[in-house]
């Protein structure tokens, strides 16, 4: 096949959802083979949505694709891995009590050999630099190790085209870079790559081009070393956006949060928090910095009085130094002290708002147990997802929408704004810009930002290393449940914050 032929070819492709809502409106897209392609986007821009037609998950309403000029129907996963085509989803489907290998052959007809597939596993590991056990079970993999499962499925099946959702998401740095080692080796044996990603720095290093998706419409594509990271952000939200992280410097810090000795273990008895200690400062972020399931999430939660202590102590201190144990407390009596959870989990909807209501029942959810009347105030609530929308330009008919119906980065905006709208004195936010387009990021940040000027203690929980060194004032790095050191957000270093990430040692302290 000649190189110039596009190894896929979308022409003119349409997808409404509900009869109405556009998600891709008469989108070209060339992929080819030996590149690497980066797929830009605002939330809702329709870039997922495109991928799923091609790798079968939905089906284009108007439109053709064409596979090396040979035009196709895909209408299931099945008939794109037919043609080659895999996608790597951001949540992984892998089923936790088998290995690897068991993993990677599910479903595949004809009598199973798991030794002749371990010995295929390793050779496509070999080919391509990745590390994989093929027995190894699931259920004791890092997030990277399963995602290199993941890759090297679709890869068994013989997929040549692949496509990548947010697939740095949860990664260490030295994680991503062994990925991006692996990406590039794929790149150069021919296969053709599909990245999402809103992380620019990321696609200025790996991709060979970029196409930005705007509003379900394609814009524009061109060579990565053509472009940087202002003119693609302007292209893909349609007006200049500044792209420089505001951090001041906090105005008279106070202990607000003080944790000493926090040993905390789940239901099933893991430790996942061993002898944590820290001090959390009013007006001032301090970021927590670690790898999936290293005790971040237990570690807000115990705060909130939501996960049950082993030991250990959690002072909550008023500017005049009186100290109250938090430990004992029921959630609700620690929101009405002013500590405020906004955890943005993977499943926004069930666990973080209730999607059959509408924007203002949503809000009303975070304060009618504080009311003392038969009535329920509505004005209150509706007015505040007024505001919501408005600040954070969430995407949406009206506040009277049921939640449901918006997309999985206006939930989050949603999810966000009702709890920074609260007023706290302690602001807990884990993952707060967890799949959000840059501009909605940067929105986000310039709200956290506000609060730290207006005297909250802010704890943040982020993914993005490069993100936490330009917000947090401080960084609290966990390994393995237990402090690994606590860094200056200003002139740390990234390589050595990742090194802190997955061992323990080496840490500076600066409480």
């Amino acid at each position: 096949m000649d190189n110039k032929t596009p190894a896929v070819t979308m022409r003119n492709i349409t997808k409404r959802f509900d009869g109405k809502v556009v998600a891709n409106d008469k989108v070209w897209l060339n992929i080819y083979r030996g590149e690497i392609l980066a797929l830009l986007g605002e939330n809702g821009s329709g870039k997922t949505t495109l991928m799923n037609m091609l790798s079968g998950i939905y089906f284009p309403d108007e439109g053709e694709i064409a596979i090396d000029g040979k035009e196709v129907v895909i209408r299931s996963p099945k008939d794109a891995f037919a043609l080659g085509i895999g996608m790597i989803h951001q949540h992984f489907k892998l089923v936790d009590v088998l290995t690897a290998a068991e993993n990677i052959v599910l479903g595949l007809p004809g009598k199973l050999d798991l030794k002749a597939a371990s010995e295929k596993i390793r050779a496509i590991c070999s080919a391509y630099g990745f590390e994989v056990d093929p027995n190894q079970k699931i259920y004791n993999m890092s997030v990277s190790q399963k995602q290199t499962v993941e890759i090297v499925k679709v890869l068994y099946r013989g997929a040549d085209i692949l496509i990548l959702d947010e697939p740095t998401a949860v990664l260490t740095p030295q994680e991503t870079d062994k990925l991006f080692a692996v990406l590039r080796n794929m790149r150069n044996d021919g296969k053709a790559i599909v990245i999402i990603t809103h992380k620019m720095h990321e696609v200025e290093a790996l991709s060979d081009r970029v196409a930005v998706l705007r509003h379900g419409q394609f814009i524009g594509d061109m060579p990565t070393k053509t472009t940087n990271a202002q003119e693609m952000t302007n292209m893909m939200v349609g007006h200049p956006v500044v792209l420089n992280i505001d951090r001041p410097e906090p105005k008279n810090p106070k202990p607000r949060i003080e944790v000493k000795g926090l040993t905390v273990r789940d239901i099933e008895g893991t430790l996942k928090l061993d002898d944590v200690s820290f001090t959390a400062n009013s007006g001032e972020i301090l970021g927590v910095a670690g790898i999936s399931g290293c005790g971040q999430k237990e570690l807000l939660e115990a705060i909130a009085g939501l996960q049950p202590v082993e030991k250990g102590s959690i002072c909550y201190i008023e500017d005049d130094g009186t100290r109250e144990e938090l430990i004992g407390k029921d959630p609700l009596s620690i929101q009405n002290m002013g500590v405020s959870l906004s955890f943005v989990p993977e499943d926004r909807l069930g666990m973080g708002l209730v999607g059959n209501m509408d924007l203002s029942d949503n809000m009303m959810l975070r304060s009618f147990r504080r009311g003392h009347s038969l009535f329920t105030d509505r004005k209150t609530p509706h007015q505040l997802a007024e505001t919501v929308v408005r600040d954070l330009e969430v995407n949406t008919p009206g506040v009277s929408t049921p939640v449901r119906r918006l997309s999985g980065g206006n939930v989050q905006k949603v999810l966000v704004g009702r709890e920074i709208a609260s007023a706290p004195r302690v602001l807990l936010t884990a993952y707060a810009v967890r799949g959000l387009d840059i501009n909605s990021s940067y929105t986000i940040y310039d709200l956290i930002n506000r609060q730290k000027s207006e005297g909250v203690a802010v704890i943040y929980v982020g993914e993005d290393l490069d993100v936490l060194l330009e917000l947090a004032d401080r960084i609290l790095v966990l390994c393995g449940g237990k402090v690994s050191g606590i860094v200056p957000g200003r002139g740390a270093k990234k390589r050595d914050v990742g090194l802190m990430m997955t061992k323990l040692g080496g840490g500076q302290t600066n409480e």
